[in-house]
């Protein structure tokens, strides 16, 4: 049980650094003169956590064998 509750901190962790990368995304599209190198370095960073979150989520999952 200990790792499940630590692949739920994990998970939960992770959907909060995505949502703040994508808060500052929003914020710097929204400046007269955004910074568009800075900007796709955030998505790409985005993109990372989002595939950690998929990982965590698959562990989380129990295996359905078809």
């Amino acid at each position: 049980m200990p790792e499940l509750h630590n692949l739920k901190y994990k998970l939960a962790k992770l959907q909060m650094e995505h949502k703040d990368i994508d808060d500052k995304i929003n914020d710097l599209l929204r400046g007269t003169l955004p910074d568009l190198i800075r900007i796709q370095r955030m998505k790409k960073e985005k993109l990372k956590i989002k595939e950690q979150i998929s990982k965590v989520e698959s562990q989380l999952l129990p295996d359905i064998i078809a």
